[in-house]
């Protein structure tokens, strides 16, 4: 596997030389969704050159990041998924997703929002101690994009798909991210009207609490 060596023996370093080049954790991060086809990951990636992709799935599968495997009968597809070093990533995908998250501001021109990418900011930003006590399931919908989270006992689940059954049903633009940032009311989204609402709308509220974006911090 050719890597970018950077002269040090250090443990941060070498973690950069497997996932620090381009769209390498991005496709980490869908991979911690789910296993993913080729097809799958391309069109999950937007603006990814084929080959580029095929590069960093070599260069994963080389460093023990990722692997294949064949699908079974009927389908017999081959998928990328994670292998259980690969999964070490999670947190620190989570982490860094939590710390992004502060400098995302409004969408910049040609910037989309993908399932994947949903669902992993919304693990991101989910705060256990202000869901705890709470069971509820979210279902979200971001234009074409619909996707629930299921909260219980200070934990969440996410998942692709908004279940008819949900508790709160949110259909939103990406400007949902002021109200998880606290620069907008729960009242105030609904009544410009960056959301609307089918089912227990009082839940909104604790919504915004629990899958919260921290601001950045003052300069000094």
């Amino acid at each position: 596997m050719k890597t970018r060596a950077y002269g040090q023996y250090c443990g941060f370093a070498r973690a950069l030389e497997v996932v620090g080049e381009r769209w390498a954790l991005l496709v980490v991060r869908d991979l911690l969704v789910g296993p993913k086809r080729f097809t799958d990951l391309l069109r999950g990636l937007p603006g990814i050159p084929s080959n580029v992709l095929t590069a960093r799935l070599k260069e994963l599968e080389g460093a023990g990041v990722a692997r294949r495997r064949v699908l079974p009968r009927p389908e017999r597809a081959v998928v990328y998924e994670l292998t259980e070093y690969g999964a070490e990533l999670e947190q620190v995908v989570v982490e860094l997703g939590r710390w992004g998250a502060k400098n995302l501001g409004l969408p910049r021109e040609g910037e989309t929002v993908t399932v994947d990418s949903l669902i992993t900011a919304l693990r991101s930003t989910f705060r256990p101690d202000a869901a705890r006590g709470l069971r509820a399931t979210f279902a979200l919908r971001v234009g074409d994009i619909a996707l629930h989270a299921v909260v219980i006992g200070g934990r969440v689940r996410v998942a692709q798909g908004a279940p008819a059954d949900a508790d709160l049903t949110i259909d939103a633009s990406p400007e949902i991210r002021a109200l998880m940032a606290g620069e907008l009311s729960p009242s105030a989204a609904v009544k410009t009207g960056v959301m609307h609402l089918t089912g227990d709308s009082k839940l909104l509220r604790r919504f915004a609490e629990i899958f919260r974006i921290d601001p950045m911090p003052a300069a000094r």
